[in-house]
């Protein structure tokens, strides 16, 4: 899901939808205040548009992108109108990097669901992504607002990212703190709490922030790294010696074990 670029906090299975005022799949416009992915499905041609697209998110999640827009075009194929088939197409292409088919099929499910705060959430993300970064913290905010949205930390979670984006580091930390307070394993909030006080010099802080950090995820070659900077700082050289011993251990093959072993601790 990286690909080299900030992971953002995606919906991409149903335990992680939201929604605010969704049009049903052939309800013929009705308004039902939760996902339309959550909705019962209301006929067979619908539940069967769902199991394709419930099966094109789970093949998604793993990176087989090509076999997930195969699900999508099958979920059209029983239902023409099951918006979140165009929701998982449009994030394939923005997965692979096609800008224009994925904004095309985010706009889709959008136009039939205009409130859906799973699309919210995603299209607000590919929006900042793409240099619409107003646009899309106003979609994100929507889609976090959304009372039936069962994990709200997720839109909080892209906006603190889309601040970044701006170089906004005030503005993430308010972000990441709400997202922090709404799930307190948001590895990615937490994270990224941590290195927004390393960068302001509250090392101490920083250090909380990653204990939390790996007490209840696991360590990646990031949070080590910025670990042992850390430690470097607040002069626990043993502390530093633990973590700079994992990154050497369990991520020799990461940037940050290079930016290790040329010195650079900045």
């Amino acid at each position: 899901m990286k690909k080299g670029k900030v992971v953002a906090a995606f919906v991409c299975a149903s335990s992680l939808l939201l929604t605010a005022c969704a049009t049903a799949p052939g309800a013929g416009g009705a308004s039902a205040e939760r996902p339309v992915s959550q909705v019962p499905p209301a006929n067979a041609a619908v539940a069967s548009a769902k199991v394709h697209v419930d099966l094109g998110l789970a093949y998604l999640q793993i990176g087989r992108y090509a076999v997930a827009l195969d699900e999508a075009k099958a979920a059209l194929a029983s239902d023409a109108s099951y918006s979140p088939a165009y929701h998982l197409m449009g994030l394939v292409y923005m997965y692979i990097d096609d800008h224009a088919a994925a904004r095309e099929n985010f706009q889709r499910a959008l136009a039939m669901a205009p409130s859906d705060p799973e699309f919210n959430n995603s299209y607000g993300w590919f929006q900042c992504m793409t240099g619409e970064e107003k646009e899309g913290l106003q979609r994100l905010a929507m889609a976090a607002r959304n009372p039936y949205y069962q994990t709200p930390a997720r839109p909080y979670t892209n906006a603190g990212l889309c601040h970044l984006r701006s170089g906004d580091d005030v503005a993430a930390e308010a972000e990441f703190r709400r997202a922090a307070q709404l799930d307190a394993g948001n590895a990615q909030a937490i994270y990224h709490l941590a290195a927004i006080a390393y960068r302001r010099g509250a090392y101490t802080v920083a250090r909380d922030y990653l204990i939390q950090l790996h007490q209840r995820n696991e360590p990646t070659a990031e949070s080590v790294w910025l670990g042992a900077r850390t430690e470097r700082k607040l002069g626990n050289h043993e502390a530093e010696s633990s973590y700079l011993a994992q990154l050497r251990g369990r991520f020799a093959d990461s940037a940050e074990f290079r930016a290790m072993n040329q010195g650079n601790y900045e």
